[in-house]
């Protein structure tokens, strides 16, 4: 079974470069991909139909990201050399960045180091790419340290109770070695199930998704899923089910108004299908759902490993003991769309989605807004002279702030849950929107792109959990934190050699919420010391490709 005839379920692991990704998504916008992918359910799986040229200067195409060593006749056996990929970031002053997977929050010096192989024998894969974390893991003031009121602080650890995110990992340095993007399949094409520790990512966003992404470490799971759009008449289909293992990360800050999680590990259970109506072209539709209970919460019906297929209405479910608020457990699920305009080189897309079950449809109706989060984003390309070169410009927002109407009825944090006490994450990071709960993001990047080449900038403004900001202040807008970031990119390739890099000054405005010097806001309202903090943020990575 050789590549470029059937689908071998190895896949590009999410967040494996983060420009070959956005590559592959430009291809779209072109015009040039085959493979009719929705892109809106990660990774994706190589295959003949998306093997498209990624770098037309250096030669690489998707399919040279492995490079065959070993093969029988007929190739009923195969193996593969996987890229080797290095990974380092430095902060300065504090901790800064998401979706750097197995990588933790920390200042100071961080590298993440990846290897591994692809072995096939007809329908069965084993895809190892384990990965090794290391960070110095510098001291900084945490949330807890900062000059804040007890108030404050009492009311930031009842929140911080109730999710497993914290400020710092540890007290010294910090390493780890993960199974990082590895897997063992098996695939009668086009549906595949097997055992898996990769990273997933659902949602059409770029810099954020609402549901899964690549902010946390891999965690294990089981997925059945597609390796390609499946036709039918009116259309195609992409989906993905899973049910998986989440841990703790076991950190809890050294104050006695911090209380450890319970000594127990989470299930996951999750969809997300997408839609390709055969009447639109280009047009993606789709939606996920996923929900985690602590093991020892769960039942042992049907119902308990798969809720993923229960009613979306409270009014729908059973009352009793069996009604969903006394189930001990938390769901999220969120719809979202993907236009891609080839003719004009130019996407849009939305996600929206609720951490809360609507109470019946006309709740829905009336109230839209409550405990919903939302991702809207633009792309275009514009054409240069010079062949396969494009000025690239991206906006995207995301925001998990609370609306109003938690002021007239009870309305969950984003990723928190006051009884599945670690919330929404994996070893101590959001699954989800890397940007934390209650946060909000404003995205802009202007950039020359060229195969796998880019030279860019980027400015972001991102408001750090106003959620907390409203329950713990309110009354005080002067102690918003803002991060104000400009960012450089530097992407290349020289023959088997890829490197990016980013180099980020980021702005804390009120850091930690902090200010200094108050006066009363009825005599000087911009009188006071703001505490504001600057930080770079360094990203260097290199990827080694063993081509043909």
């Amino acid at each position: 079974m050789a590549v470029g005839t059937q689908t071998v379920a190895q896949t590009v692991p999410v967040g494996l470069l983060d420009h070959l990704e956005d590559n592959l998504r430009r291809q779209q916008l072109l015009g040039n991909d085959t493979s009719g992918s929705s892109f809106m359910i990660r990774p994706l799986t190589i295959s003949a139909r998306n093997n498209v040229l990624l770098d037309a200067t250096d030669g690489i195409e998707l399919d040279k990201f492995r490079k065959k060593v070993l093969s029988t006749p007929n190739n009923i056996f195969s193996l593969y050399v996987l890229p080797i990929t290095w990974q380092q970031q430095v902060n300065t002053d504090h901790p800064y960045g998401w979706n750097d997977g197995s990588m933790i929050p920390a200042r100071g010096y961080q590298t993440q180091i990846s290897a591994g192989f692809f072995a096939k024998l007809g329908p069965l894969s084993v895809q190892l790419k384990p990965e090794y974390v290391y960070a110095q893991n510098k001291a900084f003031t945490e949330l807890y340290q900062a000059d804040n009121e007890p108030a404050f602080l009492k009311k930031y650890a009842q929140m911080a109770n109730m999710i497993d995110n914290p400020d710092r990992f540890g007290t010294g340095s910090y390493s780890k070695v993960s199974w990082g993007q590895s897997n063992v399949r098996l695939t009668f094409d086009p549906v595949s199930i097997g055992l898996s520790n990769e990273n997933l990512w659902w949602g059409p966003g770029v810099r954020n998704s609402l549901l899964m992404s690549n902010n946390a470490s891999g965690f294990k799971h089981i997925s059945l899923n597609t390796t390609r759009p499946v036709n039918t008449p009116i259309g195609s289909f992409e989906t993905q089910i899973i049910a998986g293992r989440l841990e703790s990360s076991k950190i809890i800050p050294d104050n006695a108004l911090f209380v450890a999680k319970p000594d127990d590990w989470r299930y996951l259970s999750g969809i997300a299908f997408t839609y390709q109506p055969k009447w639109v072209p280009n047009l993606f539709l789709g939606f996920d759902r996923s929900f985690i209970v602590y093991r020892k919460d769960m039942g042992s019906s049907f119902g308990d490993y798969f809720p993923l297929f229960s009613p979306v209405e409270k009014a729908s479910v059973i009352n009793g003991e069996n009604n969903e608020d006394n189930r001990k457990r938390d769901q999220y699920a969120s719809v979202f769309a993907r236009w891609v305009m080839p003719e004009s080189h130019a996407e849009v897309y939305l996600q929206y989605g609720r951490n809360d079950h609507p109470y019946n449809l006309r709740d829905a109706l009336q109230e839209p807004e409550h405990s919903r989060a939302y991702i809207a984003g633009f792309r275009k390309l514009i054409p240069l002279k010079a062949d396969d070169a494009f000025i690239q410009v991206g906006v995207e927002f995301t925001q998990l702030e609370g609306a109003r109407t938690g002021e007239a009825r009870a309305q969950p944090t984003w990723y928190v849950h006051h009884q599945v006490k670690d919330g929404y994450t994996n070893m101590g990071q959001v699954l989800g929107a890397g940007i934390g709960p209650g946060s909000n993001l404003q995205s802009l990047e202007l950039s020359w792109v060229k195969g796998l080449k880019r030279i860019g900038l980027q400015l972001e403004r991102l408001v750090n959990n106003n959620d907390l900001y409203y329950f713990a202040i309110a009354t005080d807008n002067r102690r918003k934190w803002i991060d104000l970031s400009f960012s450089g990119k530097f992407d290349w390739t020289y023959k088997s050699f890829i490197v990016n890099t980013q180099l980020s000054y980021i702005r804390s405005h009120n850091y930690q919420y902090t200010i200094k010097g108050v006066s009363p806001l009825s005599e000087q309202f911009w009188n006071w010391d703001q505490q504001d903090r600057g930080n770079l943020n360094l990203k260097v990575g290199l990827a080694y490709i063993f081509q043909n």
